[in-house]
């Protein structure tokens, strides 16, 4: 057990004489006991490029005076690796005596949440809101922080040394797994930096230099469009459309059916969000220890503010409880007849693009075989298909061309070194296209381990069958194409503070790419096997419609997806699904999986 001074409680409303009443009675009855024990922050920090003692910064909410208990993987850290910090600790670990696991605190008889910590590698920095500075298209951009993408036949670490000693740079941060180190530049203006960018990306050693723009500290990640609206239709509608429930019925019955049982397989997700609200009615049973074998499904992630943010609608749709209110999860709806998931939260920094593909590259040396992707960015100047400017979510030319280079970079590496991984990115709502590098990263990559997702959303038309491609229509603000894979349902609740509350209606493309991320889940927990190309094909030969047949023209404003080819529909030239678009059908796509066992050895 780790004793600590006494850490001040966050400010919550309270009466002029309930405070005096309670001083003196020490933190055990005071709002230390009252508030829950959560994790806010946990990253590396200090040097970032040491790999065997390595220190993380954690901030808590909750930790009172006295014994507590840090627990990585369940075994508590001896009391020298935790010390304190202000009013948060400081880990230090040595990384060849462990393995990434979740890290949670316990306090009495208090459990917090659990979140995910990496030994891995792949560290970097967010800029500060004093590092910052407007470009001439308006938006923020770092300032002294730029990673560069070194030449894979040079020694990557040595080369960014020589480089920073060149520019009196500094390394500070790095993806080694994808050769790229990021150096803080001597430079106080953007004139300054972009003299020193030019430079560098001159020098014969460096493939690309990466330019980050987003916001200091806590930055967007959401996709536009994707605020809450008035519900049109029910939530349980919308996932109707995409037989959301005859899945998870499918999945309980027939995996453990007693005449020929499946025999499953553990899985790790990782989706790439900031925080989860473990407040929530939705993820309140979360707090604490998680055994993926026995509870079915576990979820780590920091602890969000407010219920209804990004990252808890998106994780919602993988991991919420059940019959809590607000939102619904696939994977936990299968706890019982599952082999166990375990949905990782984690985002590494809030160093916008660059830290996403570190948490990425981490997740994956941890064992994930599913990443969620519910993000993306368009270049300056991209149309969508009316011919106006897409706002939002957009990126300059320089930093779109270190992006691209980068994300060219890591799917290369998943290529070469982890092929059956598959990432599940979404299409983008800004009424775009998703398949031009010109317009959208990274959804335009052609490769077999990315699955593009479009929304859609229920159509208004009563009475006709959830098969009928009049069911549901393509969402207003959902980017197309034939780089679009499958579409799936758009729009979800949030999740609530509250047990058995409705939570607003949140849509975009977004809350589409976890529903395909939770069928591909369940689908390798069924037949591990399965590649990436074979998972994309058995998800289209399953595929409902959606659209009008467009008969393998150009694509127009009305074209979702790639369009079915005949070898998805058993080679039937007069198939009616011929020339239509995907749309997601989870119960047939798990079927398929089942049916494959017997096909992929």
């Amino acid at each position: 057990m780790t004793s600590l001074p006494h850490s001040p409680p966050r400010p919550s409303p309270r009466s002029f004489w309930l405070p005096l009443l309670l001083t003196g009675l020490g933190s055990v009855f005071g709002a230390n006991a009252e508030e829950g024990l959560r994790i806010e922050r946990l990253q590396r920090c200090g040097d970032l490029l040491e790999r065997e003692h390595q220190d993380f910064c954690l901030g808590a909410a909750g930790l009172a005076e006295g014994e507590f208990e840090v627990l990585l993987n369940e075994r508590e850290l001896p009391p020298a690796q935790v010390h304190r910090e202000g009013s948060g600790l400081r880990l230090g670990l040595q990384a060849s005596r462990l393995r990434s696991g979740p890290l949670r605190l316990r306090q009495g008889g208090r459990e917090s949440n659990p979140v995910w910590l990496s030994l891995n590698d792949s560290q970097v920095l967010a800029a500060k809101p004093d590092e910052v500075a407007k470009n001439m298209d308006g938006l923020t951009t770092y300032v002294d922080l730029v990673s560069v993408l070194i030449e894979e036949d040079h020694a990557g670490l040595d080369e960014a040394k020589r480089l920073a000693d060149k520019y009196a740079a500094k390394v500070v941060g790095a993806i080694p797994a994808l050769n790229l180190y990021q150096l803080r530049l001597p430079a106080k203006t953007l004139v300054e930096r972009d003299a020193l960018v030019l430079r560098l990306g001159s020098e014969v050693s460096v493939d690309a230099v990466v330019v980050e723009e987003s916001a200091p500290e806590k930055g967007e990640e959401g996709e536009a469009g994707e605020k809450p609206e008035k519900p049109e239709k029910p939530s349980g509608d919308e996932w109707a459309a995409n037989r959301f429930m005859d899945a998870v019925n499918y999945y309980r019955r027939r995996i453990p059916a007693k005449p020929s049982p499946i025999q499953t397989t553990p899985l790790r997700i990782g989706v790439i969000e900031r925080d989860v609200d473990f407040d929530s009615a939705d993820f309140a049973d979360y707090l604490g220890p998680c055994r993926p074998e026995r509870a079915g499904t576990c979820l780590y992630a920091r602890d969000a503010a407010k219920p209804d943010t990004h990252g808890s609608t998106v994780a919602g749709i993988l991991a919420a409880k059940w019959d809590a209110g607000g939102n619904t999860g696939f994977l936990s709806g299968l706890d019982g007849a599952g082999p166990g998931f375990e949905v990782i939260v984690e985002r590494n920094s809030d160093a916008g693009i660059t830290a996403n593909v570190a948490a990425s590259v981490n997740l994956v040396e941890d064992g994930v075989r599913v990443l969620n992707w519910s993000w993306g960015i368009h270049r300056v100047g991209a149309k969508n298909v009316e011919g106006d400017e897409v706002d939002s979510l957009v990126r300059s030319g320089i930093a779109m061309g270190g992006y691209e280079e980068l994300l060219e970079e890591f799917f290369l590496w998943l290529r070469r070194e982890h092929p059956d991984v598959v990432v599940v990115n979404s299409a983008g709502n800004g009424s775009s296209f998703s398949g031009q590098d010109e317009y959208r990263l990274p959804s335009s990559f052609i490769t077999e381990q990315l699955l593009v997702v479009g929304g859609h959303q229920r159509s208004e038309r009563d009475g006709v069958a959830v098969d009928d491609p009049a069911y549901a229509v393509k969402r207003e603000t959902s980017n197309i194409d034939m780089r679009v894979d499958i579409t799936a349902s758009a729009c979800t609740r949030a999740s609530t503070l509250k047990p058995g509350e409705r939570g607003a209606v949140h849509c975009g493309t977004s809350y589409a790419t976890p529903m395909v991320t939770g069928i591909v889940a369940a689908m390798l927990s069924i037949n591990p096997k399965l590649q990436p190309e074979q998972l994309r094909m058995l998800l289209r030969r399953s595929a409902m419609t959606i659209g009008e047949e467009y008969d393998f023209e150009p694509v127009q404003g009305d074209d979702l997806t790639a369009p079915i080819i005949p070898s998805e529909r058993n080679y039937d030239l007069k198939n009616k699904d011929i020339g239509r678009s995907a749309r997601l059908d989870m119960q047939k796509a798990l079927d398929l999986a089942v049916q494959s066992r017997d096909r992929v050895r």
